[in-house]
């Protein structure tokens, strides 16, 4: 098991940890701040012991990250850990908005059917299975999620199960959701949102979700 300390601290940009395994270019960390991709979220990325990550991925409760070359470290060895924190802070914001906005909508819309979702650092989006246009919901959704924005509120993340590794984000008198992302502390952080509409196809809607 991979130790996540990006689920305790979603801010730190550097670790040092040690290797418990490595087979040609892959290897696996004791703990690590380097988020693989899930639930939507694209993983993070930077490098270990001064190698570039290619690919981040679970396995189970681990981590195998697959890096551009062989490392020149060795199992046990302590290593260095860093993170493109620009890229990590928009996906953190970016999700969080998703998250925000999927809620709204399941507020609105209670027999609404989510299909999908893909969060990047420029931009995330939600795919629906919905029979008609949401477009007309869209300015009643920005303005809600706007102003959960503007009151500030706190995001507390918590495990919902420990030993089986689940977790959830909760604001008070707004949600409690399951979610194993990396979130940030206060919706303020997320500053203005702008929603947009996609058709993409008979009985799928998408909105598209925009921070700046």
């Amino acid at each position: 098991m991979t130790i996540k300390q990006f689920w305790v601290d979603p801010y730190q940009t550097e670790l040092v940890t040690s290797v418990t395994y490595v087979v040609h270019n892959q290897v696996q960390l004791a703990e690590t701040i380097f988020y693989a991709e899930s639930g939507g979220q694209e993983s993070d990325s930077g490098s270990i012991g001064g190698h570039d990550v290619i690919k981040a991925e679970k396995i189970g409760q681990s981590i195998l990250y697959t890096l551009a070359e062989p490392p020149t470290f060795y199992v046990g060895q302590a290593v260095l850990v860093k993170i493109d924190w620009p890229r990590r802070y928009n996906l953190m914001r970016l999700h969080f908005a998703a998250e925000l906005v999927l809620e709204l909508f399941y507020k609105t819309l209670p027999n609404l059917a989510k299909m999908g979702a893909h969060i990047s650092e420029n931009k995330s989006r939600i795919d629906f299975e919905w029979p008609e246009s949401i477009l007309s919901l869209l300015p009643n959704i920005e303005a809600q999620a706007q102003s959960l924005i503007d009151a500030d509120l706190s995001i507390e993340k918590d495990f919902s199960d420990q030993h089986e590794e689940r977790r959830y984000w909760k604001i008070d008198g707004f949600a409690q959701v399951p979610c194993g992302g990396t979130h940030v502390k206060s919706t303020a952080e997320l500053g203005l949102i702008k929603l947009k509409r996609k058709n993409v196809g008979k009985g799928k809607e998408r909105v598209e979700i925009y921070l700046s």
